[in-house]
């Protein structure tokens, strides 16, 4: 809902805030209530991208924390009606580190959860090593012992997943050594690239 003081708009507030915040048509506010709900405005709106960003797919914790870190700077952007190249303000670091709490609050940031889904989704039909994965996890901030218990709950082993790729990457690498050392490249054993190949 757009909110207008004196006839000019000032802040917009979804439904939810405006009820918790107790807003009323025609009532006086002093200048620090007003100050006060563009603050919440800015919560529910960055809140509301957060979530968004968080319902494609699960996200590291490192993740979101860098996402909302993104939407603290300031921002250059191109004029629609005039052209020029303008500055829009971030968001305050107390409203991301809110937003941040509340996504940890609700279960939207979790990397147990980001850690599981990973590996379970990772390259289901073409094939990931353990050790690609582990690094994959670790690029995105997940804590090592995660990680291990992520790995090691997972139905998935390399060998299976070896098979995988060279069923589905065979053709294109018709010299044996070549596939060798494109299957190393994505993180497996040499001990089981050879076995699988033999086999």
């Amino acid at each position: 809902m757009n909110v207008s003081v004196e006839g000019k708009y000032r802040f917009s507030l979804d439904i939810a805030q405006v009820v918790s915040l107790g807003i009323k048509v025609g009532r006086e506010y002093s200048e620090a209530e007003l100050t006060s709900f563009e603050s919440e405005s800015e919560f529910g709106k960055l809140y509301t991208r957060a979530l968004e960003y968080c319902l494609m797919r699960p996200h590291s914790a490192r993740e979101v924390r860098d996402y909302l870190w993104r939407k603290t700077r300031v921002t250059k952007y191109k004029s629609r009606t005039t052209g020029e190249v303008k500055e829009r303000e971030g968001v305050p670091q107390d409203i991301a580190e809110r937003v941040y709490e509340k996504l940890v609050d609700k279960g939207y940031v979790d990397d147990e959860k980001f850690a599981r889904f990973w590996v379970e989704n990772r390259n289901i039909t073409k094939g990931s090593s353990a050790r690609k994965l582990s690094a994959e996890l670790q690029a995105k901030g997940v804590p090592s012992e995660i990680i291990t218990d992520s790995l090691q709950a997972s139905s998935r082993e390399d060998m299976s997943e070896l098979q995988k790729i060279i069923a589905k990457k065979q053709h294109r690498y018709p010299d044996r050594q070549k596939l060798m050392q494109y299957l190393a490249r994505q993180g497996f054993r040499y001990d089981d690239i050879k076995e699988a190949i033999d086999t």
